[in-house]
């Protein structure tokens, strides 16, 4: 799956760089500098194929095909006639759907009843009762993204001493260790993710300029990742490129927050250039911002390819780029670990899929890769 997947992207950056760095229907006063896009397209370039992101304890990277079944193992597991629940931290955007779609897909090949599917809204008491509502359901499986990594904790250890096999999304409890408290972590390449909105971002900036950043304020593993990754990347790599403010955003109304900061921000600096939101639905925000200080010539990045930044960026607005998750094939991914749990087979601790820059001329494509399924119609009508 790896190689198939760097294929793909190896193909989308070689067409972002024969077609220039400068996006059709950006309000902009001239094309981006030629020499930047191409060093940030080289640098897109090198980091296809790879995952940059070490686990959460530290772990290496195991590839999605570390999680596949054989032929005889997917005939255990369904006469197991085996349940499993979705514990989700939040349900509200594209990425969480696709997730859910691709784990009741897997489950239903494999013969796994899925016996319940919540949503937290991001609030760790939420998920706590969650939790002990499905652990009623029995299930031998629970996947799930811990809304809060200590205020969960205790919660998450009494699903495993009831018996459930816990796989995780992105982040994992506090102290809890693969092997023995949880099966496996499975994530996108968060690290790299960053990193890829970082050039995509430099690329829209001809390298230069001044820039804020929206991170998110609360303990969580992988948006950290993006954070630092991003960030990293602008100061080692972009060093004409400032960071004049970063602010955070703790949620749960994630848009309107960082609409705020947003506000804010072009208020304090009316000569910055850029804004990066740490993934779409903040970027939602900065868009929102952006238009109502009349800033059309903001450039923005993010991460995830979320529908209304999907639309930005083929209209050619705002929106320059992103580093795009895999939600359904993590998902599938998840999956397969629970199953081969309930087998008793050895699972690896860490899995992640590698990042896909989406930038306006792949963007469409990139959503079929995304989603598994093709854009909706309101996408492919905004592609200029």
């Amino acid at each position: 799956m790896r190689r198939t997947l760097a294929r793909v992207s190896v193909a989308i950056v070689a067409a972002a760089t024969l077609a220039g760095c400068y996006i059709p229907g950006q309000t902009t006063t001239a094309p981006p500098d030629q020499a930047a896009a191409e060093k940030a397209d080289q640098a897109l370039q090198e980091l296809q194929g790879q995952v940059l992101s070490q686990g959460p304890n530290g772990e290496d990277p195991a590839p999605a095909t570390a999680a596949d079944l054989t032929p005889d193992q997917i005939e255990q597991i369904k006469a197991k006639k085996a349940k499993a629940a979705i514990v989700m931290h939040y349900a509200g955007n594209d990425w969480s759907t696709a997730q859910v779609a691709g784990l009741r897909s897997e489950f239903e090949k494999l013969g796994i009843e899925v016996v319940a599917v919540t949503d937290a809204n991001f609030k760790p008491d939420k998920q706590v009762s969650d939790l002990e509502t499905v652990m009623s359901k029995k299930p031998n499986i629970i996947v799930s993204l811990p809304t809060d990594p200590v205020a969960t904790a205790t919660a998450y250890k009494a699903a495993a001493q009831g018996g459930a096999k816990l796989v995780f999304m992105d982040n994992i409890p506090k102290g809890f260790k693969a092997g023995t408290d949880y099966v496996s972590a499975v994530s996108a390449d968060n690290y790299g993710n960053g990193v890829v909105s970082a050039h995509l971002m430099a690329k829209a900036l001809g390298a230069k300029g001044k820039i804020g950043l929206i991170f998110h304020e609360a303990d969580f593993f992988v948006t950290r990742q993006r954070y630092d990754g991003f960030k990293k990347t602008i100061q080692s790599d972009y060093p004409e490129i400032q960071i004049v403010e970063e602010q955070g955003i703790a949620g749960p109304d994630f848009a309107g927050d960082a609409q705020g900061v947003a506000n804010a921000m072009i208020a304090k600096h009316p000569d910055m250039a850029g804004l990066w939101a740490v993934w779409d639905v903040p970027a939602e925000g900065v868009m929102a911002a952006a238009r109502a200080s009349g800033r059309g010539d903001l450039r923005i990045a993010t991460e995830d390819l979320g529908k209304n930044v999907a639309i930005a960026l083929a209209k050619g607005e705002l929106v320059v780029g992103l580093g795009a998750q895999l939600p359904y094939d993590q998902g599938v991914t998840e999956a397969r670990l629970g199953a081969l749990a309930v087998l008793g087979e050895k699972t690896p601790p860490y899995v992640a899929l590698s990042a896909l820059p989406v930038q306006h001329d792949n963007v469409l494509d990139a959503w079929k890769q995304v989603y598994h399924e093709d854009p909706p119609e309101d996408l492919v009508s905004s592609f200029k």
